[in-house]
């Protein structure tokens, strides 16, 4: 049973692609939207492979209830689950799903790299990643008195699911476990050779530990409430737009050379006195001009949304943006 889909997050890449365009960054600005806006990209896409491949395995099961995308909060951790499968035997899977763009190299201490081409870059191991988030999964459990009947404690499970042209390259032998990192494609195979490699000890456990299909799909629903969505449009503290410098006068200097003579022509401009274009907005005839124009793309804006702004200088710095773009800025605590 399917129970939860990806959250949509259309608005995140809207936002990444659009700052692209603002004229108020820095390189160091640019350069972090280009790499996060791939990421971003890349990391949705991992996701939504891997759901098609769990949703066709798992759509007609009546076994499983299985949940995309979820994202817990316990005591200020964060554990952001891909995919969360739960069988009737009080069993937990969890899925995180990569989308390297280069060759994925274990070697037998469990570290993780990734080869593009000649360079060469270490990554946090994925499994290590899964474990921390099965740590912050038992607490939420734990708060909605989900267990066994038998046993307190989940049987938890870690998958870490790549794309199905990844290459991988295991560590020789039998020194580092890595049947669990597999291609998503090979999910449905993975998981039936897993069920086959379980004891007589283990199977007997879970028989004690059978639930209905109706009980698992009240814990998936008791888990969607804990569910926490990212905020889409945050940013870090640096990715801030710096304010846009006071329109200046400056003198105009036009230098013409002519190679068939030695004397120059200098053409200096005197500057022309800047048009005062502020409107007047308010009904104190002595308020400051101001303009209802978004400082960040230009557009014209309403008196409402220029009155939030300039009542809230510290945030935005005088300076007035649309609806969309005060989001750029964190309120002022």
């Amino acid at each position: 049973m399917i129970l939860k889909s990806a959250d949509d997050k259309s608005k995140r890449a809207t936002l990444l692609d659009e700052l692209q365009h603002s004229q108020l960054l820095d390189f160091r600005q640019r350069k972090w939207l280009r790499d996060e806006l791939m990421r971003f990209k890349k990391g949705v896409q991992g996701e939504r492979e891997a759901a098609h491949y769990l949703d066709n395995y798992f759509k007609k099961g009546e076994n499983h209830v299985v949940l995309h995308d979820l994202r817990f909060v316990v005591d200020g951790e964060v554990a952001q689950i891909d995919h969360l499968i739960i069988n009737r035997a009080f069993g937990f899977y969890l899925l995180e799903t990569k989308n390297y763009a280069g060759n994925l190299v274990i070697n037998e201490q469990g570290e993780f790299t990734v080869d593009y081409g000649e360079d060469r870059f270490g990554i946090a191991s994925p499994i290590e990643q899964s474990k921390r988030h099965e740590r912050i999964l038992s607490s939420v459990l734990e708060r909605l008195e989900i267990a066994g009947r038998t046993q307190k404690q989940a049987a938890f499970h870690h998958v870490v699911m790549l794309h199905p042209k990844a290459i991988i390259t295991r560590p020789p032998g039998k020194s580092f476990d890595t049947s669990n990192v597999i291609k998503a494609d090979q999910f449905p195979t993975w998981h039936q050779q897993f069920v086959e490699k379980i004891g007589v000890g283990t199977v007997f456990k879970s028989l004690l530990n059978i639930r209905s299909l109706d009980t698992i799909q009240e814990w998936g629903e008791k888990l969607m409430r804990q569910h926490r969505p990212a905020d889409l449009l945050h940013l870090p503290d640096f990715m801030q737009p710096k304010q846009p410098a006071k329109a200046t006068a400056a003198v105009i200097t036009q230098t013409k050379s002519f190679s068939h003579s030695a004397h120059a022509e200098v053409v200096q401009v005197k500057p022309a006195p800047v048009a005062d274009s502020h409107e007047k907005v308010g009904a104190q005839a002595n308020e400051p001009a101001k303009r209802l124009i978004c400082a960040h793309c230009g557009i014209k804006i309403t008196y409402p949304e220029g009155k939030f702004c300039w009542n809230n200088a510290k945030r935005f710095g005088g300076v007035a943006y649309c609806r969309d773009h005060q989001a750029l800025f964190s309120a002022v605590a």
